[in-house]
């Protein structure tokens, strides 16, 4: 690398806020990923491949986690329908989990390379990608450069670019330029994420609409649910999900404020199920009853909160109610995703803030699916307003339905976008087995 795509790269992760050198990066990322990851696979993170390449044609995909490798599953299946290999990097052992459940043999899963030189030069000069593909908003200096250096097209796919994020990179405007000229092509999810992307110098952009709406819906295992639902027979149920700190003490005064009359049942599921004990203490310390999936807790008359400390399951917990309050939004910022709790069936109750879910939120809220609250109080009038009226939930549900149904599309814009890199390859992958054989 030279020394100005050296440069480059230690002033993009000063600009990031998050490290302040390769050596500090190689620290950082590695700690973070500690418990995340697969001590046994820990190697790939340095750029050593655990499985042997494919012969042909091969598309790198990286998914950061669960979200994103969710939003690009229906993506992969339809490259491997054209006979291309895919590899699949993510960051996390819950991700990697997904991938092998829901892709099996369609994809070969690595850990995605850290962010240093020499590991990203050893994962690709062993893969020898023809194309990546990047979900979301993974930009990795060191990775887009040693990509770029090598002419390897690099594709951003269901690209957004969060309020923070445009402001860090519109103070840097020529460092900007020189990681984002580097993209191949950006396929936006939204019009303004891709006024974003042309305004940091990517070209060209083109916006396709929320790859996560065109995803099925999440799994649950029929016998589990069939269970709880017989434990909680006749109980009203709400759910708070993808909490965030303070969320989850906020679902515990809602509780309380409505248990006299509504006698309801209040599922939560945080975001990181590692904080359970502390946030159970929180919750008994309220005077609560919790029970904990991780514990297999029956849910007796007189629990109050069930705590979904599990990854993986939001099916099953969005499945256990009609009222879902999506967390990440009254005492954190950003939001999470809406488009499960209203595909699934759920009214939805969120706080305000939700800028890295904007668009999905604003036509949820058009259409009467999703309501906002400002604080802990609204909320508790907004659960129990819901509880009560069906005729009000169930306008709310079936609007919700309709709106990601009307959202659908952006796997067709993707796969459009993506034709000049991918139609190639194509090709090459069903001539192959012929030259093998002259071979």
């Amino acid at each position: 690398m030279s020394s100005r795509m050296a440069r480059i790269g230690l002033n993009a992760y000063r600009l990031a806020g998050t490290v302040a050198s390769p050596v500090v990066g190689l620290y950082i990322t590695y700690r973070t990923a500690k418990g995340k990851e697969d001590r046994a696979r820990r190697l790939e993170r340095f750029g050593y491949a655990s499985a042997n390449r494919p012969q042909g044609p091969l598309v790198w995909f990286h998914a950061a986690s669960v979200g994103e490798t969710n939003a690009v599953i229906p993506l992969i299946r339809e490259i491997r329908r054209r006979d291309i290999h895919v590899i699949l990097t993510t960051g996390t052992i819950t991700s990697a989990r997904l991938a092998a459940e829901r892709l099996g043999n369609d994809a070969i899963h690595q850990y995605v390379p850290l962010d240093l030189k020499p590991a990203v030069g050893r994962f690709l000069d062993y893969w020898q990608p023809d194309c990546a593909i990047i979900a979301e908003s993974e930009i990795w200096p060191a990775t887009v450069l040693e990509l770029g250096h090598r002419r390897i097209p690099q594709i951003l796919v269901n690209a957004r670019m969060s309020d923070r994020s445009f402001a860090r990179w519109r103070r840097r405007p020529s460092l900007a330029e020189a990681l984002f000229e580097n993209l191949a092509l950006v396929i936006a999810q939204s019009d303004l994420d891709a006024e974003r992307f042309r305004d940091l110098g990517a070209v060209p952009v083109i916006t396709s609409g929320n790859l996560k709406v065109d995803t099925d819906a999440p799994p649950y295992d029929g016998a589990v649910f069939a269970r709880y639902k017989k434990q909680i027979g006749d109980r009203k149920t709400w759910a708070a999900i993808s909490t965030f700190d303070g969320e989850e003490n906020a679902a515990g005064i809602v509780h309380r404020a409505l248990r006299d009359r509504d006698r309801q049942l209040t599922i939560i599921v945080p975001r990181h199920p590692e904080r359970a004990d502390e946030i159970e203490a929180v919750l008994v310390k309220q005077g609560l009853k919790v029970a904990r999936r991780t514990r297999d807790d029956v849910l007796t008359p007189d629990i109050d909160i069930f705590l979904g400390d599990t990854i993986g399951e939001m099916g099953l917990y969005l499945r256990l109610t009609e009222v879902a309050f999506v967390g990440r939004s009254l005492f954190a910022e950003g939001g999470q995703n809406p488009l499960e709790p209203a595909m699934l069936g759920c009214a939805i109750l969120s706080g305000g803030n939700v800028q890295n879910f904007r668009e999905a939120y604003q036509k949820l809220a058009r259409s009467g699916s999703a309501r906002m609250v400002r604080d802990t109080e609204m909320l508790a009038k907004g659960v129990h307003y819901l509880l009560t009226n069906d005729e009000a939930r169930g306008k709310m549900i079936q609007a919700g339905i309709a709106t990601v149904h009307e959202m659908r599309g952006a796997l067709s814009a993707t796969l459009k976008g993506l034709e000049p890199y991918i139609n190639p390859l194509t090709v090459k992958a069903r001539l192959l087995p012929k030259a093998v054989a002259q071979a």
